[in-house]
């Protein structure tokens, strides 16, 4: 009999006795199952119930025992939700220190789930243990692949030179975060992700379907002029673990970024933050919200006029743009989401944006934002001059202060 028939007998098997066993009598059937098939056994019982191979194995010592010792045995059944409990129960802070120890290291596609860090988890394990929570190297990796982790391995990019700067920008970010989040002000993480034709195009990923029935798509990916394109702005709530994102049809621009912002504060964030008077803003360093760009500043300035909120801005440094925590926190599900469905419309787009959802309890709300946007404004050293702008000692071009103008 071939393995796969193998398997699936048994599977059937399980099944069908599974509610009549207990703890031991799973064990032993699962050794019993596996003593008959001979070689292979163990693994082939393992793939068909679920069970690990420490358990089959601990079956197997159990059927050789003696008839009174397996008697004995047998009135010691352990209870339901009996055994030790996991550390992340009796170490609630685990999981926290663990996160704070690599985010400021995360590395990660933008576009996949999987991250990864290039500390080692014996030298994670070391930090942890001078943090006051005793784990092992083992534990550690099984809590970083809980997490959405993975082993990578080595591949060659050309990247380009980095700035001198890199990390100690990463750091001051993530301390500039900790500080808000420590005092309950908002901070947020802000990018526009890849734009979208509106239209039945094909998009990338599976579905279910029927055998044999794929959704018909275009051959070419030309854009409709009547449908046009989306534009999706997302601002991503740290703290609360909360997404907007405002699509737009016209432009990505400075001013299209900062009326994003706008919006999320005037749909999510003054509800969740009503006493707020600072708003910390991560951004990338190129792009609508870009550290260069005049027009980004003077839209922040009359945002923080509008608001009341003083916005502190840190900037990623050039060529980072992944590292940035909505990627991997927001933009990643939403594509996981819609994954091998065609964005055959911005209604559609939009409600596909609003249903992300994952275990994490994260929550994602969006919008059609139907401005038009103008481009090429160009922004005077004197409007610049009347800014309220106030730059930071460390790397003042990526960090800075809007204050409301009173």
């Amino acid at each position: 009999m071939q393995d796969a028939q193998v398997v699936a007998r048994i599977r059937r098997k399980y099944r069908s006795l599974q509610p009549e066993m207990d703890e031991r009598r799973r064990r032993q059937w699962a050794a019993a199952e596996a003593h008959d098939l001979g070689w292979g056994g163990v693994t082939s019982v393992a793939r068909a119930t679920g069970l690990s191979r420490t358990t089959i194995t601990a079956g197997l010592r159990e059927l050789t025992l003696p008839t009174k010792q397996r008697q004995a045995a047998a009135a010691r059944v352990r209870e339901s939700g009996g055994g030790r409990r996991p550390l992340t129960e009796t170490d609630p802070g685990l999981l926290a220190a663990l996160e704070a120890l690599i985010e400021p290291k995360t590395r990660g596609d933008p576009e996949s789930p999987l991250r990864w860090t290039c500390k080692s988890t014996r030298r994670l394990a070391d930090e942890l243990r001078d943090k006051k929570h005793p784990v092992s190297p083992r534990t550690v990796a099984t809590l970083l692949h809980t997490s959405g982790y993975s082993l990578q391995a080595n591949r060659k990019t050309r990247e380009g030179a980095t700035h001198p700067d890199r990390n100690a920008q990463f750091e001051y970010i993530n301390a500039s975060v900790q500080q808000f989040l420590e005092r309950g002000q908002p901070a947020i993480s802000v990018d526009t992700k890849k734009k979208e034709l509106v239209g039945d195009f094909k998009n990338g990923g599976r579905e279910w379907h029927a055998q044999g029935e794929p959704e018909p798509v275009r051959v070419h990916d030309f854009l409709d002029k009547k449908l046009g394109k989306a534009i999706p702005y997302g601002v991503y709530d740290m703290l609360n673990n909360e997404g907007w994102v405002n699509v737009g049809i016209d432009r990505d621009t400075a001013q299209f970024a900062a009326n994003s912002i706008r919006r999320w504060w005037h749909e999510m964030g003054q509800a969740r933050y009503a006493h707020a008077r600072e708003l910390l803003i991560t951004a990338d360093g190129g792009g609508s919200n870009s550290h260069r760009s005049r027009l980004w500043k003077v839209s922040l300035q009359d945002l923080a006029d509008e608001l009341g909120l003083s916005l502190f801005v840190c900037h990623f440094p050039p060529g980072t743009s992944k590292w940035n925590k909505i990627e991997h926190r927001l933009f990643s599900f939403i594509t996981q989401n819609w994954r091998g469905r065609p964005l055959v419309s911005h209604e559609a787009i939009v409600n596909l944006i609003a249903s992300t959802t994952t275990r994490s309890g994260l929550v994602v709300r969006a919008a059609l934002d139907t401005n038009k946007y103008q481009t090429k404004i160009k922004v005077s050293d004197e409007q610049l001059a009347r800014l309220q702008l106030k730059r930071h000692e460390f790397h003042g071009d990526w960090n800075y202060t809007l204050s409301p103008r009173k």
